[in-house]
């Protein structure tokens, strides 16, 4: 596998890992645990923007690594 391909994988899974706390954060009904789920989403979010310029970057200046 690929620098790039691994770097689309773990894309991948931040947001499929994004998308089950949004889940968990509309079902649970404790406000705190709500908030905490969201907090965690912000932040991968956050990291799914990082690997994002990353993928793009590979594709672009590394060729090799498509």
């Amino acid at each position: 596998m690929t620098v790039g391909s691994e770097v689309k994988s773990c894309y991948s899974s931040i947001k499929s890992a994004e998308a089950t706390l949004t889940i968990l954060a509309n079902k649970i009904q404790d406000q705190h645990t709500k908030e905490v789920f969201l907090q965690v989403k912000q932040q991968l979010s956050e990291i799914k923007e990082d690997l994002q310029k990353q993928v793009i970057y590979l594709s672009h200046e590394e060729p090799q690594y498509k």
